[in-house]
């Protein structure tokens, strides 16, 4: 434990397993719930879709929660979807990714909505996350954002049945409605 009382990384590792998935916010232990069921279909068909395109492309490479995302030694968070481009991939270890991946996602449910709008935005911000993106399965849409001078600034909103292109994809046609169940 740090002097200021926060936790690091070595206190979380040690933590026994109980079920239950935790995350480390500067330093302050936050327990999340399980996500739901629509949660996890939305997950899956774009884990699918991301998987496919970094593959065929050779681009790098595409993970899910549950996965450790060191991003400093008193912040770790379990993004749903990390892509790590290769040009990065020193940052992929054993225990998790160590330092920030290209595109962290989050997937909102009503558990984990405030945490994802407004704590993990700002601390991929941050930590130097180049691209972002929340998927909203209410609203039916996912918003990208890009890194700009430590701050994310919104480059797009996909919804609907049309092929999109996300950052920091090229040739993706994404189609949002794919995503729904």
């Amino acid at each position: 434990m740090t002097r200021a009382g926060l936790l690091t990384y070595e206190d979380y590792a040690a933590m026994p397993d109980d079920g239950r998935r935790y995350e480390l916010h500067e330093g302050q232990l936050v327990m999340t719930p399980a996500p739901g069921t629509e949660h996890q279909r939305v997950s899956a068909n774009l884990f699918v879709a991301l998987r496919q395109h970094a593959h065929a492309r050779g681009l790098g490479e595409v993970l899910y929660a549950p996965l450790d995302v060191i991003l400093s030694n008193i912040t770790v968070v379990q993004p749903d979807i990390v892509f790590v481009a290769f040009n990065r991939v020193d940052v992929v270890s054993r225990r998790g990714i160590e330092g920030a991946p290209t595109l962290a996602i989050e997937i909102l449910s009503p558990s984990t909505r405030t945490i994802d709008l407004r704590t993990k935005h700002r601390l991929y911000a941050g930590h130097g996350v180049p691209f972002f993106w929340l998927v909203d399965p209410d609203r039916r849409a996912i918003e990208a954002y890009v890194l700009e001078h430590g701050a994310y600034r919104r480059s797009a909103v996909a919804t609907g049945s049309e092929p999109v292109d996300l950052p920091p994809f090229s040739g993706l046609a994404l189609v949002p409605t794919s995503l729904w169940p």
